[in-house]
């Protein structure tokens, strides 16, 4: 509306009238990612996608996938093994860290997979 009567207005003054006004943007807030300390070690991929697996317990792989719970985030870490298609290991936590990756792939010890399902 300001700007169709050529009013020079900055978002700090525009942020003050809507405030005295009562309005509220509907714009979202931009999201900012936390940003880390320290760089991320390069992994080497050992697998090169060839996910062919002739053994169970030979390859594993893991994931690590956010799930909102209605009032925060909770985050899944599962080990599948890629012989079987199917998970060995997975865990819940409402913090994506090393523990929680750490829990999913010591979960009960060493898994035992079975071929046939």
């Amino acid at each position: 509306m300001a700007t169709r009567r050529d009013y020079q207005m900055g978002r700090w003054l525009a942020g003050r009238l809507m405030k005295e006004l009562g309005l509220v943007s509907c714009q979202q807030p931009t999201h900012r990612y936390k940003r880390g300390g320290h760089e991320h070690v390069a992994i080497p991929n050992y697998l090169e996608r060839q996910f062919a697996v002739t053994e169970p317990n030979q390859v594993w792989c893991g994931d690590v996938t956010c799930i909102w719970t209605g009032k925060r985030w909770a985050y899944l870490a599962v080990v599948l093994d890629l012989f079987a298609r199917k998970p060995v290991g997975w865990a819940m936590s409402f913090s994506p860290d090393s523990r929680l990756t750490m829990k999913a792939w010591k979960w009960h010890g060493k898994p035992v997979v079975s071929p046939a399902g």
